[in-house]
């Protein structure tokens, strides 16, 4: 069973930059794709970015692209996801999650979550 454990979240200046990190913890690890989704009070979880594990190929929501990038350490089992030019409305609780099968921005088409991770931002 996967486990995964996310960090680097906190408070920060409206325009100020945050890196994130969602570190997997499994006796194999294989998945066919991870994602960083984030939720807001008041809100359903949204979708931000997807990268393929093996190949590294990464898809973005609209609302993102430009400001956020995904990425992983192969050989060290890690998501990250560097957040720049954050606005007020970036503040949620952020979630990694583990895609066995597909490769896909849908949150039930994932298998495994973390715990999250909040992020503030102020102005």
């Amino acid at each position: 069973q996967v486990r995964l454990v996310e960090s680097g979240g906190g408070l920060v200046q409206a325009g100020g930059s945050l890196r994130l990190s969602c570190a997997a913890s499994a006796r194999t690890f294989s998945p066919n794709a991870m994602g960083w989704f984030r939720q807001a009070p008041g809100k359903e979880r949204e979708f931000l970015a997807a990268i393929r594990w093996f190949t590294g190929g990464t898809y973005y929501a609209d609302s993102v692209k430009g400001r956020l990038t995904i990425s992983r350490d192969y050989a060290k089992n890690t998501l990250y996801l560097q957040m720049n030019s954050l606005k007020l409305q970036d503040t949620a609780v952020y979630y990694c999650a583990v895609s066995e099968v597909v490769f896909t921005r849908t949150p039930t088409d994932y298998d495994v979550w973390g715990q999250g991770t909040q992020v503030t931002v102020s102005s």
